[in-house]
């Protein structure tokens, strides 16, 4: 096989032109060089070069696939075989251009190199390989011929398995166009399934409607029954329930009414209504005439019986428009004539335990008649000035603390003979109005669903009560009983309001509105009292504080302690106003006094009584104590000069006078020995007994011993101030030094003033 190829591989190379002569050794020039250079070669060169050429090509590998592409090669080129020249005819060069280069690289080769050692003719050698070649030919045919029914057998079944892949064929065809029907059939599938869902809920909506329709039209026997034959209980108010429900039903569906159904059944719905609403009326009228019984607990009646049965009224408010009217209208008028009737009774009893305290002439500024007799037969009244209670606030201000106590009880009150200011009355009035009002608002609210009815309901109480306020407040002459009112209503509208019940709040603002014109009437006429007051009627020859002036303070500090919590601007420029006029009236009093020391002694013991009771009643004075603390300031300083100008009159004068003229100035006058040393001895004399005379008549002259000290504290010190000046002055006098031994020292002064403060 091998020289076959060669043979094959050989003829090829030789048809590819003619070679040119080369030479194999080294170092000699070679075929390439050789036909690079135009040299022809011989026949036997021409073959060597071919030879050397073949067995450098890729034909003699080595494997049998090698070998096999190799005999196929010279199968092609045995047609050729025979062709095989080496040159022209016509005796030109053959073009063997390139062979040098592949003979030398293949000069190596085993077989190349072994042909051309041979040294064999390549006629001779080609006309070998041809014979080879067909020996190699007809041995391959006789192969063939062999295993021809192997190619019969497989051509068979190359036959056999193109049919069975048209069969394939013809089968997966058909499984394509069944697929092709099976997706058509899924889809069809699921529009179907879709349209039944579709289907399906429409009917489950109808089934609900249907069977809500037939259970809100269908009226079970045991539920006629009970409307018609049975007792207003628990179950009776369950079974209205549920007629009331069906009886909505059927009046929201008005497209059912066009049904067979529904034409049989709303005759039989209307009777079952009107005898529902006749029952339900006729129990909420005998529990409405429950309410006008005597001594009838009305708030027990409300909440275990009337509330126990509330939709009943609910039931009648929706579905008995022609009866529900009346039944309110009977609930209204019951409750208003009840409670009306209430309050007047209880009204008629506080009055019974009513204590009065002021009168139209118990005023600030009137002259105090309680010692004289009016008449022949009237027997003289208790002396203004001993009742306290008039103008001083006292104990009444509890009221105020006690705002959300109990009521007053009027029969046990009255058992036990006591008697009330009518602030107290007032407040357990509306204490029990408050109480009445906050349980009749819940209640209708729960039972009736609205509050509206509440004002209806109580227009007569509230008649009543007004009525009542209209009759006592013309004659109520009590300025601070007025004012804790007042303050009494603003507390009752605080608690109300706690309790998220709005329903009184227009009344307590109209009551407001009432109260306030009553007390500044009655305040003016206090203030009126002191501006017009007759002096004369009202002086008495003592220079301790006025009566009047007690009233003043009492009543000042009393409204005071009730505007602390407001701030009331209003009243507190009433009170000023006050303040000026009591102030005019005190200087007016102490006028009718002759001595100045006394008007002055008058006005320190009102001042300081003013001021007494203000801090008394531990409230801040404000504006009204600064004012009276300045006027005692005032008055203090007066009383001091004129109480020292009586003991020390000279001394007073020259220190005013002579101790404080300038020596530096051109027109000042020494002063002279004369004019100091009487002043001197005369003080050296007596001014230890002055100042005893001084703490008795401060002691006699003011009623309030601690105010006393204070104004001689203040005597002995400015005393101490005028004597200091004269000693200064003494040392500018010539000859002064021979004074010293009447000269009284500072240091003997102020241990003295010293022993009044210890007393103090």
């Amino acid at each position: 096989m091998v020289d076959a190829s060669a043979a094959v591989a050989a003829r090829a190379i030789l048809m590819s032109g003619p070679l040119t002569e080369t030479t194999g050794s080294e170092g000699e020039e070679s075929s390439a060089d050789v036909a690079a250079k135009g040299k022809p070669l011989s026949a036997e060169e021409y073959a060597h070069v071919a030879l050397e050429k073949l067995f450098a090509s890729p034909l003699f590998a080595s494997s049998d696939a090698e070998l096999g592409e190799a005999e196929q090669q010279a199968a092609d080129l045995s047609v050729t075989a025979g062709d095989l020249t080496f040159g022209d005819e016509s005796g030109d060069e053959v073009d063997l251009e390139g062979l040098e280069e592949e003979l030398e690289r293949l000069k190596g080769h085993q077989m190349v190199g072994s042909i051309l050692g041979q040294g064999i003719q390549l006629r001779e050698y080609a006309v070998e390989v041809e014979e080879n070649l067909r020996q190699v030919e007809l041995e391959s045919i006789q192969d063939y011929m062999k295993e021809s029914d192997n190619l019969v057998s497989l051509h068979a079944q190359i036959r056999e398995c193109d049919t069975i892949l048209t069969q394939m064929e013809s089968l997966l065809g058909g499984f394509q166009a069944d697929l092709g029907s099976i997706s058509s059939e899924i889809k069809n599938l699921q529009e179907q399934s879709m349209s039944m869902g579709i289907k399906l809920k429409n009917r489950k909506v109808a089934e609900a409607k249907l069977a809500k329709f037939l259970e809100e039209v269908v009226v079970p026997p045991n539920m006629i029954d009970t409307i018609v034959d049975g007792e207003v209980n628990e179950e009776y108010v369950n079974v209205l329930m549920v007629l009331s429900k069906k009886l909505k039903y059927v009046a929201e569906n008005v497209g059912s009414k066009d049904s067979l159904a529904m034409e049989d059944v709303i005759p039989e719905f209307e009777k079952l209504r009107s005898k529902a609403v006749y029952k339900a009326r006729e129990f909420l009228m005998q529990k409405l005439y429950a309410l006008k019984r005597p001594k009838t607990n009305i708030q027990i009646l409300q909440q275990n019986v009337l509330l126990k049965y509330k939709y009943v009224a609910t039931f009648l408010q929706d579905h008995g428009h022609e009866v529900y009217p009346e039944v309110r209208a009977a609930y209204v008028d019951t409750m208003n004539k009840v409670l009306s009737v209430h309050f007047r009774s209880y009204i008629l009893a506080l009055e019974k335990l009513q204590l009065d305290i002021v009168t139209a002439n118990d005023l600030l500024g009137v002259e105090d008649l309680g010692t004289r007799s009016t008449g022949l037969f009237s027997r003289p009244r208790e002396p203004l000035k001993n009742r306290g209670a008039v103008f001083a606030l006292g104990n009444r201000a509890f009221v105020l603390k006690d705002v959300d106590g109990p009521a007053i009880i009027p029969h046990i009150a009255e058992s036990s003979n006591q008697k009330f200011p009518y602030e107290v009355l007032f407040r357990s009035l509306h204490k029990l109005l408050m109480d009445t009002a906050t349980s009749e608002y819940l209640f209708c609210t729960s039972f009736f669903g609205e509050d509206g009815i509440f004002n209806e309901i109580f227009s007569g109480s509230f008649a009543v009560i007004e009525e009542h306020t209209n009759a006592v407040l013309p004659n109520c002459f009590d300025a601070i009983g007025l004012l804790l009112m007042i303050r009494l209503t603003n507390e009752h509208k605080l608690i109300m309001w706690n309790r998220r019940i709005p329903s009184l709040d227009s009344y307590f603002d109209k009551l407001v509105l009432v109260l306030w014109p009553r007390f500044k009437m009655v305040f003016d006429m206090h203030l009126s009292s002191l501006r017009t007051a007759n002096p004369r009627a009202l002086w008495e020859d003592d220079v301790r504080p006025h009566y009047v002036t007690r009233r003043y303070a009492e009543f000042a500090a009393s409204l005071l302690h009730l505007t602390i919590k407001y701030g009331d601007g209003q009243l507190d420029l009433n009170l000023e106003r006050l303040r000026v006029a009591i102030d005019d009236l005190l200087v007016k009093l102490s006028r009718m006094f002759r001595q100045q020391k006394q008007q002055t002694t008058f006005l320190i013991n009102n001042y300081d009584l003013v001021l007494s009771v203000l801090k008394e009643a531990g409230t801040d004075g404000g504006k009204t104590q600064q004012q009276f603390e300045e006027l005692l300031k005032g008055s203090t300083t007066v009383f001091v000069e004129e109480e020292l100008r009586e003991h020390f009159g000279a001394l007073i004068a020259f220190v005013k006078t002579r101790a404080g003229e300038d020596s530096g100035t051109s027109n000042a006058q020494p002063i002279k020995l004369e004019e100091v040393e009487p002043l001197v001895k005369d003080f050296a004399v007596r001014w230890k007994t002055a100042i005893e005379v001084m703490h008795k008549d401060v002691i006699t002259s003011f009623s309030n011993f601690v105010c006393g000290m204070e104004i001689l504290r203040a005597a002995l010190t400015q005393l101490l101030l005028y004597y200091t000046r004269l000693s200064d002055s003494l040392k500018r006098v010539g000859g002064g030094a021979a004074l010293g031994k009447d000269v009284v020292s500072i240091s003997s002064i102020m241990h003295e003033i010293k022993k009044y403060s210890r007393t103090f």
